[in-house]
């Protein structure tokens, strides 16, 4: 996987002098946007699983162990669903890690057009849950999730979860 990390702060530099109480406060250490991309095949699933998995606990990012688990599950449903439906016209794919100081999102980017809904799942079908499980994940943690059209033609499908850092040992 290319790691084309984007740094601490995503945010443009500068815009003329300000007063120092009108600054927005320095960025914490851990926030940041990283951006990861691959081929879109089956092993890049678990490789962006753990790129992600790494790249948090690198940045020291203050998520519980459940909401690292719900970002992971997320990122695999979402890379694997690239490599079902989208790798035809999509050979690579892309996932992006920005994290706040109070949130977190994850989002994955294809170049096919077909923009997919979390549907009703046929109980008798053994797949095509990934967007509703990725949907009661984001719910239950309190975050949000969508699909937007890319300005290629593509998708980026995300999902923001908030932060609630662990409590100190």
């Amino acid at each position: 996987m290319d790691d084309h990390g984007r740094g601490r702060d995503p945010r443009p530099e500068g815009g003329g002098d300000t007063d120092d109480d009108s600054r927005p406060p320095d960025p914490l250490p851990y926030e940041g946007v990283w951006r990861f991309t691959a081929p879109s095949v089956e092993a890049s699933v678990p490789q962006a699983r753990h790129a992600v998995r790494d790249l948090l606990a690198r940045q020291g990012v203050p998520a519980s162990d459940d909401l690292v688990a719900g970002l992971l599950l997320i990122v695999s449903e979402l890379v694997t669903n690239v490599v079902r439906h989208a790798a035809l016209l999509s050979p690579m794919l892309a996932v992006e890690v920005a994290v706040g100081a109070e949130w977190v999102r994850v989002s994955v980017e294809d170049n096919h057009p077909y923009r997919p809904t979390a549907l009703e799942a046929d109980h008798a079908q053994t797949g095509g849950r990934g967007l509703l499980l990725v949907t009661e994940i984001t719910r239950e943690a309190g975050g949000a999730c969508d699909v937007e059209h890319t300005a290629t033609g593509g998708k980026v499908i995300w999902a923001a979860l908030p932060l609630k850092p662990v409590p100190p040992s």
